[in-house]
């Protein structure tokens, strides 16, 4: 933290512009491009298996989001850690509470209703994404050196990030509703939501609105900013996608963060030429990971995946015969009746029994109760056959 007064002379809220990137072809012809696949990608997924996939992706959205931030938690641990299964290594343990209350704010944005109709760019909502992150994590973390973070506050303290000066605790007010009403997705057409979802993005972290966490909370956002405007769903995640490129990314965002260098950069306080290079990176990288879980969820593709898998379960007996019929039936079906399981499978019910069994055993096929309906599951150690490179860092 910089203890030396922030070189503002005045804290209009111009200093945030420009607002929007220049809409040059390349950036018109990756919101078209990215608007299109993003509705293609959930075809052919049966609704429940959709949900499920969903709760995969939101552990992989936090595995690469806490990786940006440099802390590495194994998705065996994060899996652990949603079934209150911590370590007892204090470390480990606040990382894998971490992990878990990402993973339940992003529940909030995917799936309760009271979430879908908040205003996504008002101050309330950004204030209350931090709020609930950190109200979950242990006191520890609320730690930043001597001072402790206010969940859901504005920092109260002048910041320095790198050779960026954020703006002063008391503009920050100021910039926030600026920031509120220029990035409102109703005052725009649709690509140029596309491009706002960019450039709010770099916008946000310019602000630096809190003392810690907005890293974490600015990519939160951008996954409810996209859900507003139609293209973000619970199946893929612009965080896996900044973390493998996470060099490019902290670059980009502090090019970004210069102030006009000539009369052919715009005509605001901030680069254009900076913001216009931080949302094509920025937009490629959303495209570049849509295609890849576009081709990793593709059904046929996917269900070839699970039968060589169970082939190979079944040869060294951790998995009996009958098991990749019914892993088949649940996948394309939602869920199956535990009474068809013998149907299923082709053998009598005693043995498919068994078979049910085992799958539940390894979480193949989880229920919501001991008589309940089974559907897919995707444990850890099966989704890495499953869906190859879906960790991979």
């Amino acid at each position: 933290m910089a203890e030396s007064a922030i070189p503002y002379r005045h804290y209009e809220s111009s200093l945030l512009e420009p607002a929007h990137p220049q809409q040059t072809r390349h950036l018109e012809d990756l919101a078209v491009s990215l608007t299109s696949k993003a509705g293609q990608l959930t075809r052919g997924l049966h609704p429940i298996v959709l949900r499920s996939l969903g709760a995969l992706v939101r552990s992989m959205n936090c595995y690469y989001s806490n990786l940006i931030e440099g802390h590495r938690t194994r998705p065996i641990d994060i899996e652990r850690a949603l079934t209150q299964d911590f370590s007892s290594d204090p470390e480990q343990r606040n990382l894998q509470q971490e992990a878990k209350a990402h993973i339940e704010v992003q529940t909030l944005l995917d799936l309760d209703p009271s979430w879908q109709t908040l205003d996504v760019v008002s101050p309330e909502f950004i204030q209350q994404l931090h709020r609930e992150f950190y109200q979950r994590l242990p006191f520890a973390l609320w730690q930043l050196g001597n001072v402790a973070v206010r969940p859901g506050e504005w920092r109260a303290a002048n910041v320095q990030i790198g050779s960026h000066i954020p703006p002063p605790p008391d503009a920050l007010p100021v910039f926030i509703d600026r920031f509120a009403r220029v990035y409102r997705p109703d005052r725009l057409s649709k690509v140029e939501q596309v491009l706002a979802a960019a450039a709010a993005h770099h916008r946000f972290v310019w602000i630096h609105p809190f003392l810690d966490g907005n890293g974490r909370v600015v990519r939160l956002f951008s996954h409810a900013y996209f859900q507003r405007i139609g293209i973000g769903n619970s199946l893929w995640s612009v965080s896996r996608g900044l973390a493998r490129k996470r060099q490019d990314y902290r670059s980009l965002l502090a090019q970004a963060d210069r102030q006009r260098q000539n009369d052919y950069d715009g005509r605001g306080n901030l680069t254009m030429a900076g913001l216009v290079q931080f949302c094509e990176f920025f937009l490629e990288t959303c495209i570049d990971q849509i295609d890849f879980m576009t081709e990793i969820l593709a059904p046929t593709q996917l269900l070839n995946r699970i039968e060589a898998n169970v082939a190979i379960a079944i040869q060294q007996r951790s998995l009996l015969p009958g098991s990749f019929a019914l892993l088949r039936a649940a996948f394309l079906e939602g869920e199956i009746a535990r009474g068809n399981a013998a149907a299923i499978s082709g053998y009598r019910e005693r043995q498919a029994r068994s078979v049910l069994k085992r799958l539940i055993e390894q979480g193949l096929l989880v229920t919501d109760s001991p008589k309940g309906a089974v559907r897919l599951g995707f444990p850890t150690m099966a989704v890495e056959q499953w869906l190859p490179r879906l960790w991979a860092d």
